[in-house]
Formats: structure tokens, C-alpha cells, sequence
């Protein structure tokens, strides 16, 4: 199995290599709207829609071949991802275009891209660091992708493919237990507080408030400041988070990669629906909808395949109610749990001893038989969990 890590490098253009990267984009976009126009709605099979319109979209928009046929597979590709989701494609912006090996080239010597535009090829060089140049230095990527930000900056995103090493077979479980208060928590005992992520959360937010107020009845010098201060904040919040969610990640893979440990994760699908059901406050349903844990579940994925560590993932039910110790189902009072079963007893951090749980849910998954085993274990768990608990009630 081959990984793809994608090196996002921005290009240094001239004001004429402006003009034609906006001209190419713009033809690519509407190359690609012609298409999903004209080829019947439910066909997504690529080279059926290649066949239909190809020359055309040569003749009508000037695009070179690979171009036109990248724009192609496009379509064909949202098709099959709007028809997954049960939704129409929406429309295709003018801020990126497809490039393979016909089309784009990396030359190291100079650190500078080839790319072929709606006339000649262009060349541009690479505005980078130290670490985008150590992905790329030896390596001969093959396809990558033009993007124009919102600021009116180009970058291109190089697509490298590598062999990851395998994937060692171990015993040895680290559970992870995911929260708010605590982003994670690890069944060895590491944290990870959120404290500072709900901070900068808090304080954005109050602050596009108060700008968008000010914006809607200020004069009109103070709705242009504000509209700019807007926009110059605009997207500070997500890559603070994505940092933390990066640093976490990495820290995890490397501690199992260390210790030989299988890393397992709660399976958090579906919980933003599922919360968001319940009667809260505003403020509360801001600060649920604005978890990360699916990125942080993103970051986890590809960084233990590329550093040779096995992921698995659990059902959460029951993870953070039942005591870790005996399995019965204790009482859990925001950080704190205790155990109501009489000859156990334990107290302490719950999200510690849900991270404890979910590290014994994923040795099950490691054992032969897999999921199978671990749906008849856990559900006998929980069973004789109730039962001792009903017990206990009865007793007290």
C-alpha cells in the first residue's frame, strides 16, 4: 500500500504569470461546468463522459489534452461523491486545476515547477522553507494540484508517494479517550488539556461578534475597517487548532511507535447529530459544534500509517459509564467517576478510566476473530455490568 503525503508550496508569479494562471483557471472551471451540463444527469463512468465530449471541450475552451481530460475526471469524480451523499453537484469554483506528470514537473537544482498553461509551459519558482524543500529534496513527484487562495496567492500541492514501513503486529494497547475539557486523555495517564483551545475559541468569537455588529450600523468607514479586520482574522481560529491537533497527534504515534503499542480511538461518527438533538443554550451549541475530533481522528490516520503504527477503532458506548476495574456501571459527575459496585469501589478521572476501557476494547479487536469476538465480549460485559449493578442497588 502506497501513501500519499501532499507539500503545499507557494509559487512566486509575475503580474503576467498572474493574468494566466486566473485565465487557466477560469477555462478549467468552465470546461468543467460545459461538462456536467451537457453530459446526461447519473452518468459518472470517466471515459464514458471522455468519449462524449471530449473534442469538444478541446475546440470550445482551448484547454491542452491532459487538461481537458483532467477536467473530465473531475466532473466524473464529484458526480460519484454528490451521488454518496444524496446531493446534486453544486458548481465548480475558478481556484484550482489538476496537473499529472505530462503537465507539471519538479526540478530540485533550482527548486522551481513547470507547468503547462492555455499557451506554452510556465515555469515558477517555489517560495518554501526547510521542511517543504526536505519532503521534496530526492523525490519525483507526478501529479499535483493548483490552488488559488482566497487572498489571491497561488500554491501548488505537490502530491508525493511513498512506501510506508509495515505494520508491526503487538499486544500492547494505548486507549484514547477524547473530550472537551481534556482533548485526550491516555490510558498511561497522559493529557492533553483543551483549556487553551476553548480560550482562543471564546475570545474569536466574541470578537466577530462585536465586529459584526459594528459592522451592521456603523458608518461606513467603521463597516470597511471592520469588514477588513474580518477578514484578517478569518480562518486564525482553525489553524490554531489545527496546530494543537497536529502536536497531539504526532506526540500519540510517536509514543506508541516508542513503546510498540496499537493506538485505539473512539469511533465519533454521527456525535455532532446526535448532540445537537439535545435542548442546550446557544453557547453550548457553539462550543460542541466546534470539537475537532474528526480532524484530530484525520491527523492520527495517516500519521500512524506513515510512522508504521496500527490504528483501530471502538465502539464508545459504555466507555465512559463503566468502571474499568470490574465493569460495572458507576456514576460519572463531569471528571470525576466512581464505581457503585460495593467490592470494587475506584474513583477517579473518568476520562482516565474511559481510556482504560477503550484500551481493553482494543486489545479485543487485536485478539483472532476480530470485531466478531469483541461484539460478544463487550455486550457480555455490559450485561454483567447491569446485573452487578441491580445487585448493588438491592444490597444498599
Amino acid at each position: 500500500m502506497k501513501q500519499v503525503l501532499t507539500v503545499s508550496c507557494k509559487l512566486q508569479v509575475t503580474q503576467e504569470q498572474v493574468t494566466k494562471l486566473n485565465d487557466l483557471l477560469k477555462v478549467f472551471a468552465d470546461a468543467c461546468e460545459y461538462v456536467n451540463r451537457t453530459v446526461k444527469e447519473g452518468l459518472a463512468n470517466e471515459l464514458a463522459m471522455q468519449s462524449l465530449v471530449y473534442n469538444e471541450v478541446r475546440a470550445l475552451f482551448g484547454l491542452p489534452s491532459q487538461l481537458a481530460i483532467h477536467a473530465i475526471r473531475r466532473v466524473a469524480g464529484n458526480r460519484k461523491t454528490a451521488k454518496q451523499k444524496g446531493k446534486p453537484v453544486k458548481g465548480f469554483a475558478r481556484s484550482s486545476a489538476t496537473y499529472d506528470v505530462r503537465t507539471f514537473s519538479f526540478r530540485e537544482k533550482d527548486w522551481t515547477v513547470s507547468l503547462t498553461m492555455l499557451g506554452k509551459r510556465e515555469r515558477f519558482p517555489l517560495a518554501i522553507g526547510n521542511y517543504q524543500r526536505s519532503l521534496l529534496q530526492g523525490q519525483n513527484p507526478k501529479t499535483a494540484t493548483l490552488v488559488k487562495r482566497r487572498d489571491g496567492s497561488f500554491y501548488l500541492n505537490i502530491q508525493l508517494e511513498s512506501q510506508p514501513p509495515k505494520i508491526e503486529e503487538t499486544n500492547s494497547v494505548l486507549g484514547c479517550d477524547l473530550g472537551r475539557t481534556d482533548i485526550c486523555v491516555t490510558s498511561s495517564g497522559d493529557k492533553y488539556s483543551g483549556k487553551q483551545v476553548t480560550k482562543i475559541r471564546d475570545k474569536y468569537s466574541d470578537l466577530r461578534t462585536k465586529l459584526q455588529q459594528k459592522a451592521a450600523r456603523g458608518t461606513r468607514g467603521s463597516r470597511r475597517r471592520c469588514r477588513r479586520l474580518l477578514q484578517r482574522l478569518s480562518g486564525k481560529e482553525r489553524r490554531f487548532q489545527s496546530h494543537v491537533n497536529h502536536t497531539i497527534s504526532y506526540r500519540l504515534v510517536q509514543k506508541a511507535k516508542t513503546n510498540q503499542q496499537t493506538i485505539a480511538l473512539e469511533d465519533l461518527t454521527g456525535i455532532r447529530e446526535r448532540t445537537n438533538e439535545l435542548p442546550r443554550s446557544k453557547t453550548e451549541r457553539r462550543k460542541s459544534n466546534s470539537w475537532s475530533f474528526y480532524q484530530l481522528r484525520q491527523y492520527l490516520t495517516y500519521k500512524s500509517v506513515k510512522f508504521g503504527v496500527k490504528l483501530v477503532f471502538v465502539n464508545p458506548a459504555y466507555t465512559s459509564k463503566s468502571c474499568h476495574c470490574c465493569g460495572v456501571i458507576g456514576n460519572r459527575n463531569g471528571k470525576h467517576f466512581r464505581c457503585v459496585n460495593l467490592a470494587c469501589g475506584w474513583s477517579g478521572d473518568s476520562d482516565l478510566n474511559g481510556a482504560k476501557n477503550i484500551e481493553a476494547i482494543g486489545q479485543l479487536i487485536n485478539l483472532p476473530g476480530g470485531s466478531g469476538a469483541l461484539s460478544c465480549s463487550w455486550r457480555d460485559v455490559v450485561l454483567r455490568a447491569t446485573e452487578n449493578a441491580t445487585l448493588n442497588r438491592q444490597v444498599g
